[in-house]
């Protein structure tokens, strides 16, 4: 980037980067968490989790992401991505402190499902954020940044996890892994007032010397200039339509763009990355390692994940092409969960049984985080209009969470069912049909500006449109 040679842009966008990805930070942290705590909130002298209750205390988070999503989407429309950011932080901080001192398991989750509205709201109005702040040659990196702090979070959780679990070992232990979350979330709440909004909301909503003031501040003269007008350009042609809302899904190219983010938000999640995150330990466990020894080599999945993403965001996101990363993406997840499938079965019982779960589920992450996690993010903050993008958003991330959800609530009862091998076999499937949809309907958005992909979009008549993007 032009900008690169003079330093005060430089670090001022890093820091609008880095504190606006603290959300991305506790997205992880506070989906992580339950990796680990679980094994401690279902003993008896705790909360004494039945198999349900179990499911209920891990997918309460993901319901309320769910709605957080929707309703964060719509809220950053009306009132702005910086201020609803800040809201979140507060709600982060409150609905953590609820959750590490609930008495009984009702009343855990219904602190999880508060906790999951910030989460679902994140999710949601951080990548958009740093999508209509970037430059359009490095979005794909930029974006990605917050999927590195999802891991990054991940990770803390997990090594946190396992030095509180391995050094107190107290029943109650749980509860301090989780409060730690609030620091965070009060980093991210305080360092939003030291960023500014997003030039396309500022612009979009009548600010346009607003927008080009904070432009001068993070691109050269010339650069803020052709992007004022782009985005000016856009606003001018969409000026007499109201703000988007359900009823625009009427319109066949919204709709058509809609379908396709509700079908990357469910192949997100259906090749099975958050049986890991989530029951991670568990399924050590059930393979053969004891409690500890499993939040010890947890940690491991969580390190890949955080080098996974760094790869891709170094390497992969400015230079290869979004769709065929996650074709290549769903390819290894699937070959890996069906390793997974024969090994599981193969060596029941077996001590070679729990290392060989570690490995695969490590092979796993990498390709799910280097490929598949961040690229769906990505896409999601990229192929919708502004008009559009907090409903389009909203609603594809709702689906994200809702399967999210779904996967977290029945995955206790499955494994108890059907056991590690069958479990396994079901995301074999699931991640089939996931890659069989990005084939044939995922488009390609590498190198296009967001006003250009804009153009490219309205444009679209028939169902029969090709994947690929050609923009004039």
């Amino acid at each position: 980037m032009e900008f690169e040679q003079d330093p005060k842009k430089k670090k001022y966008f890093r820091r609008i980067a880095t504190v606006s990805t603290f959300g991305g930070l506790l997205f992880g942290y506070d989906t992580g968490v339950i990796n680990g705590s679980l094994s401690y909130m279902t003993r008896k002298d705790q909360l004494n989790l039945s198999t349900m209750t179990e499911g209920l205390v891990t997918s309460g988070l993901l319901f309320g992401a769910a709605i957080g999503a929707v309703v964060g989407g719509r809220l950053s429309d009306k009132y702005g991505r910086k201020a609803i950011i800040k809201l979140l932080a507060i709600v982060f901080v409150f609905a953590t402190l609820g959750c590490s001192i609930s008495p009984t398991a009702s009343i855990l989750i219904a602190c999880r499902f508060i906790l999951g509205l910030a989460v679902g709201g994140a999710s949601v109005i951080v990548p958009t954020f740093l999508a209509e702040i970037s430059p359009t040659e490095v979005r794909g990196s930029i974006v990605t940044r917050n999927e590195v702090m999802i891991v990054i979070g991940q990770l803390l959780a997990y090594i946190l996890n396992a030095i509180l679990g391995n050094v107190f070992n107290t029943p109650s232990i749980w509860r301090y892994m989780i409060v730690i979350a609030t620091i965070p979330a009060l980093i991210l709440w305080v360092g939003m007032f030291t960023v500014p909004e997003t030039p396309r909301w500022l612009a979009a909503n009548g600010k346009i010397s607003e927008a080009l003031e904070v432009l001068r501040k993070i691109r050269t003269q010339h650069q803020a200039d052709d992007e004022i007008k782009q985005i000016s350009d856009i606003i001018e042609a969409d000026k007499h339509l109201e703000r988007a809302t359900f009823k625009d899904l009427n319109i066949p190219w919204i709709r058509h763009l809609v379908l396709i983010g509700i079908g990357l938000a469910i192949t997100q999640q259906i090749p099975g990355i958050n049986i890991m995150m989530y029951y991670g330990t568990s399924i050590l466990e059930k393979a053969g390692f004891g409690t500890q020894v499993a939040l010890v080599a947890n940690i491991g999945n969580g390190l890949m994940s955080v080098i996974a993403a760094l790869v891709y965001m170094k390497f992969f996101s400015n230079k290869f092409g979004r769709r065929f990363l996650l074709l290549v993406g769903l390819t290894g997840t699937t070959l890996t969960m069906l390793a997974m499938t024969i090994l599981t079965n193969t060596l029941a019982g077996s001590p070679v049984l729990p290392y060989a779960v570690l490995t695969l589920t490590i092979v796993f992450l990498a390709f799910f985080q280097g490929c598949l996690g961040p690229i769906v993010w990505l896409l999601l903050a990229e192929i919708f209009p502004l008009r559009i993008r907090g409903l389009g958003m909203g609603i594809s991330v709702f689906f994200l969470w809702i399967t999210n959800f779904f996967i977290g609530l029945l995955f206790p009862t499955m494994l108890s069912k059907l056991g590690l091998s069958g479990s396994f076999a079901v995301f074999v499937v699931l991640g089939v049909i996931g890659w069989t949809f990005v084939y044939n309907c995922v488009p390609e958005t590498l190198g296009k500006s967001l006003e250009d992909l804009e153009k490219h979009f309205k444009s679209y008549k028939s169902k029969t449109q090709k994947s690929e993007i050609n923009v004039n």
